[in-house]
């Protein structure tokens, strides 16, 4: 099982953890977001792994660019 880290815009792959204990350790911060919010960026793959959606730093510098992108999910197709 491994932890793999995508873009919640452009579904870019960020980068993958391999250790399976890392689920579990508080480094990852995964507690300290709301169940809302687990919900929103967490996901458990029928392959086994976690999928946890994120912003890269591309998508960041969009956002900051065009604050307006911020009412979209996806604005790149």
């Amino acid at each position: 099982m491994a932890i793999q880290y995508y873009c919640r815009h452009c579904g870019t792959s960020i980068g993958t953890l391999e250790d399976e204990e890392l689920l579990v350790s508080p480094r990852l911060g995964f507690d300290q977001l709301t169940d809302e919010e687990q919900q929103q960026i967490i996901h458990y793959g029928s392959d086994g792994n976690v999928h946890v959606r994120v912003t890269c730093e591309n998508c960041e510098e969009a956002l900051e660019n065009n604050p307006h992108f911020h009412e979209l999910d996806r604005w790149i197709h």
